[in-house]
Parts: C-alpha cells; structure tokens; sequence
C-alpha cells in the first residue's frame, strides 16, 4: 500500500507542474481563436467572451505561479 501513495503523490505533483502550462496553452488558443473570430466573422459577442476567458485563465495561472 505504500507504494500505491508515493506514486500518487508523484502523479498530482506531475499534474500540478503541468496544469499552468497547459492553461496558457490554452489562453493563447482563445486569444488567438477570438480576435480571428472578431475580424473575419464580425461576432462580437462570442470574440469577446473568449478574451474575457483567456484573462482569467492568465490570471488563474498567476496565482497558481506566486
């Protein structure tokens, strides 16, 4: 059984190192995918829902980093 929980802990640990970089992975996608939204199909409100979003997943990553 002791086995069982230090690879668990090494799992979360592995996890938790990855989940920033995978959320600025992702705040740079809606970045990208809503000013492409904004210029090419003129909407507005879905361009913009999805730079509210990137802002605060950045600022999630902030957290989890300080």
């Amino acid at each position: 059984m002791e086995g069982y929980f230090s690879t668990l802990g090494g799992v979360a640990q592995a996890m938790a190192a990855l989940a920033p970089a995978i959320s600025m992975i992702a705040v740079f996608a809606l970045i990208f995918g809503g000013v492409r939204l904004w210029m090419k199909h003129r909407d507005g409100k879905k361009a913009a829902l999805m730079l509210v979003l990137a802002l605060v997943l950045f600022g999630n990553v902030l957290i989890w980093t300080l």
